[in-house]
């Protein structure tokens, strides 16, 4: 291991992140650049290029584009505003209600169309207008649109799960889609718990009465919508078909909802969206590229390694070593986006919680939990971006609110990282 080309890897990527070059650009210039040290400029390029592609060559990688398609078809076709009437059917009565609406629609939206900011931009939009007329502070409102966004990366379909699997090497995708669910929920539960105590603090009153065929309506108009999920998950887990095909079986099924059935879409409205999934695809495919590049040249340099050693050097304590992943994992969601953070530092943990006793498994949902934080914090926080532009209020406005709710997300994220039955028990009923 050659520690100056470590520290050359490490530095410039902070540095040119700190100069605002795009992450994906940082991550595949300092691995050049930590190459080029180590071996011939040409050689160097030539390495790199195979590892981005290697590493985009992987038929599980495909489910992430009909997934995006799916859910920019969903974030189109008139399914947020179904969602939320039958969110508001289920939580509107109940004592700062508007807040909980918020967080149980971005749980629906996020776990259909598997995008934390197409959830922070679709349910925003609606629910922000909304709640600032029923006298509920903007900037709370703000902070429950963001952090509930996040919900939808934990609860399936998720693409970041998919990222996992390929970089841990193969854990099952089904398996992990499993394994979301309750700390998705139990995710969701802590938020409103804050939500519950803001909304008692600030005597907001609960205006919204409706009668049991309007709610009869509201959840057979949602009806077709929530199916997707059972659809997709149910046939993954019966074995029906791979994640993969059941992406593009959420592509068609969207298509027909949002199409056929709810009519919100029309057909020359469809060369707009698939730009917009092809755009956002490329984004993250580069991203992918890139990261895998990088976890490669920290292969070679022995990084994960001597981490490893260094962190059981520390303590052989498993609780004392997941905190300190935890704390680390919390430190690079600030700074790094979702994708390459799970791409380059699963390698890495992965091999020392497992040595420690962590099951896979568990251990990609704490990831997954613990760098859905950083989507909702500066200085690279995207969801914060979205959320805050669909409020139209500034970050600072927005950070008070949010503290509380960022100490509801470590709660609930510790519970799944010392309780890994919150995790593996629906795996296991299962059989995964």
């Amino acid at each position: 291991m050659d520690v100056f080309e470590i520290l050359v890897l490490v530095i410039s990527f902070v540095v040119l992140l700190s100069i605002g070059v795009p992450i994906s650009f940082s991550i595949g210039l300092s691995t050049l650049l930590t190459m080029m040290l180590s071996i011939n400029t040409v050689p160097s390029l030539t390495t790199v290029s195979q590892r981005m592609a290697t590493g985009l060559d992987s038929f599980a990688l495909l489910a992430i584009p009909f997934f995006i398609l799916a859910g920019q078809l969903m974030n189109s076709g008139g399914i947020a505003r179904r969602l939320i009437d039958f969110a508001k059917v289920l939580v509107g009565k109940m004592p700062g209600g508007l807040a909980f609406v918020n967080i149980l629609a971005a749980m629906l939206f996020g776990a259909i169309s598997g995008s934390a900011v197409a959830a922070a931009s679709a349910i925003g939009g609606f629910m922000t207008p909304i709640m600032e007329e029923e006298g509920y502070d903007k900037s709370f409102s703000a902070a429950v649109n963001i952090t509930s966004a996040t919900t939808g990366l934990i609860i399936p379909p998720s693409n970041v799960l998919i990222v996992y699997s390929l970089a841990s090497g193969g854990v099952s995708i089904a398996a992990l889609f499993l394994a979301g669910y309750i700390p998705g929920v139990l995710m969701g539960l802590s938020l409103m718990f804050v939500a519950f105590i803001f909304a008692k603090k600030n005597n907001y009153k609960v205006n919204y009465t409706f009668s049991f065929g309007y709610a009869v309506k509201k959840f057979l108009d949602a009806l077709p919508s929530l199916l997707l999920i059972f659809i997709v998950i149910g046939g993954i887990v019966a074995g029906y078909f791979t994640a993969t095909e059941a992406s593009a079986i959420a592509v068609l099924y969207a298509f027909i909802l949002s199409v056929v059935f709810y009519k919100e879409i029309k057909i020359k409205d469809l060369p707009n969206i698939l730009l917009g999934s092809a755009a956002t695809t490329a984004i993250v495919m580069l991203l992918v590229g890139t990261s895998m590049a990088m976890s490669w040249v920290m292969a070679y340099e022995n990084i994960p390694q001597n981490v490893a050693q260094a962190l059981l050097t520390i303590s052989d304590n498993r609780i004392i070593i997941l905190i300190i992943i935890n704390v680390i994992l919390l430190l690079v969601g600030t700074f790094m986006d979702m994708t390459p953070a799970v791409l380059i530092f699963t390698p890495i943990f992965l091999p020392v919680v497992v040595q420690l006793g962590v099951d896979p498994i568990h251990f990609g949902i704490m990831m997954v939990m613990n760098l859905s934080v950083g989507l909702c914090t500066p200085p690279v926080g995207s969801v914060l971006f979205v959320g805050c532009s669909v409020a139209n209020l500034p970050i600072t406005k927005v950070i008070k609110p949010l503290i509380p709710m960022f100490i509801a997300m470590i709660v609930a994220l510790l519970l799944v990282t010392y309780i890994p039955e919150l995790s593996l028990f629906v795996p296991q009923l299962f059989g995964y």
